[in-house]
């Protein structure tokens, strides 16, 4: 577990899954980042899919949701997507998937949102049914609509469509504070309308920066 102030986190994971190693590492040179991050034969890297679970304020938060168990055969082939961890990950900590009151969206490309929605008993449903889902709104109006070079990484619109329907979720337009101490925040950049968490309690800060900063290499 990690504390900051009163806020109590644990890494929950969701499985992982594998991405090309030059599109992750950009500009680093292969031979660079091959010493620290081992590509298969078609130079994929292993990507964790690690979800953050805050107690805070008598409330249970996750932060994003891993890829989930509905992807395709196609799609788990070409990203060797493990199986879907989190609910049974969670459960070892003592909490069940209804105990979730909120899921925080970094953004909703398929490897942070696709276990929004969860298939259970030949039945798709919320895999938070409980939980108040919170978005920005300029990413959900991208990924219900997404342009040619960004459909790939918004391709489960039915999950949206099933998440509009049960009104668990909420669109904010920059910051926005869940409960005390834990607050959303707009940056755009890694999508258009990317969000960071900011976790601060008794003077301790910290930020949940998603898929700004990956991977520990990339801080060096």
């Amino acid at each position: 577990m990690i504390k900051i102030g009163k806020l109590e986190c644990d890494i929950v994971s969701a499985g992982s899954w594998k991405g090309d190693g030059g599109a992750i590492m950009g500009v680093m040179p292969k031979v660079l980042w091959q010493k620290i991050a081992a590509a298969d034969e078609k130079n994929r890297v292993v990507l964790a899919l690690n979800i953050l679970l805050i107690r805070a304020e008598g409330k249970n938060i996750l932060i994003d949701t891993g890829i989930g168990n509905k992807i395709s055969d196609k799609i788990r082939k070409i990203y060797d997507a493990s199986d879907f961890e989190l609910i049974e990950n969670l459960q070892k900590l003592g909490i069940e998937r209804t105990d979730i009151d909120y899921v925080i969206l970094t953004h909703l490309h398929f490897d942070h949102a696709g276990g929004i929605v969860t298939s259970l008993n030949g039945k798709t449903e919320l895999t938070f049914p409980n939980a108040m889902h919170i978005i920005q709104k300029k990413e959900w109006q991208v990924a219900k609509d997404p342009d040619e070079l960004n459909r790939a990484s918004y391709n489960f619109k039915d999950d949206l469509t099933l998440l509009e329907k049960s009104g668990s979720y909420k669109l904010v337009n920059g910051s926005y504070e869940l409960v005390p101490g834990i607050t959303v925040e707009f940056t755009g950049g890694h999508s258009e309308g990317m969000q960071v968490v900011r976790l601060e309690s008794e003077g301790k800060l910290a930020y949940y920066a998603g898929d700004i900063i990956p991977l520990d290499v990339q801080r060096h």
